[in-house]
């Protein structure tokens, strides 16, 4: 299937691993012309580097704290300048730590809205201009199922990117007549860094092993296992190209049926 990725300018942030890096790889197997930021030089750089040996892909790379308003305008603008405009933006950051609501801080609470909502209103209004004039965008943001089901421990992200989702129905309705769709995705149980981490965290504090405690959150899924980030790659890709014209204002979970409700 031909997704109409081919010279388009994509920008996936916070991709130097996990879903993000897969979506980055994937939409650079398209054809695409692909920017990637990350605050981890190192790890940024050389998955670059790898994109462009694989994929024989133009790839601009770039460290970056998706929490800082200039710093993400001016690589938009960089990117821009480079390839010519701005098709699609993934808009991502990485998760807060999982805590219970009496162990939460109100510096941390701020830094939650600074990392997982107000990094996508950077974005959005970096790359919208850009999409505005060819009358054609992609701005995908990427969640997690709790958006839809709240997780006991990660209340900072129940709260948080549930604002997310508003932003995404609001952008939609705005910017629709610009040709320009606005989605959400949504991962369940991922097979990435930090779904290890709090897969040890939780075991440590159940007393089980981490094993255990893995066989217990694939046993929630109707699928029975955690999800791949390649997995959840294909729904972002799919989502920011011609095959999904007529999709906006959408959460899609990858999730295996985590989520319980119609």
């Amino acid at each position: 299937m031909n997704l109409g990725l081919k010279d388009r300018s994509v920008i996936v942030a916070a991709a130097s691993e996990g879903i993000a890096r897969a979506a980055a790889e994937k939409f650079a197997a398209e054809g695409a012309k692909v920017a990637i930021c990350s605050r981890d030089a190192g790890k940024l750089h050389g998955a670059a580097a790898q994109m462009r040996e694989r994929y024989n892909a133009q790839v601009l790379a770039q460290p970056l704290d998706v929490t800082d308003e200039k710093a993400v305008a001016a690589f938009v603008s960089q990117v821009a300048e480079e390839f010519g405009g701005v098709d699609v933006c993934v808009a991502n950051a990485g998760g807060p730590p999982a805590k219970m609501f009496f162990a939460t801080t109100t510096e941390e609470w701020h830094r939650a809205v600074e990392l997982n909502f107000m990094s996508v209103i950077h974005f959005a209004r970096a790359v919208l201009p850009w999409m505005q004039r060819n009358h054609w965008g992609r701005l995908v943001t990427i969640t997690s199922i709790t958006v839809r089901q709240p997780i006991s421990d990660l209340i900072y992200s129940n709260a948080v990117r549930a604002g997310v989702m508003g932003l995404v129905k609001s952008l939609s309705n705005e910017f629709g007549k610009d040709g320009i769709t606005v989605n959400n995705v949504g991962p369940g149980y991922t097979a990435t860094d930090r779904l290890k981490q709090l897969i040890a965290k939780r075991s440590q504090e159940l007393g089980v092993s981490t094993a255990n405690f893995e066989a217990r959150l694939v046993g929630e899924a109707p699928l029975k296992r955690v999800g791949q980030p390649e997995e959840v790659a294909d729904a972002i890709v799919w989502l920011a190209s011609e095959r999904a014209s007529y999709i906006t204002g959408q959460t899609l979970l990858v999730d295996g049926g985590l989520f319980k409700g119609l």
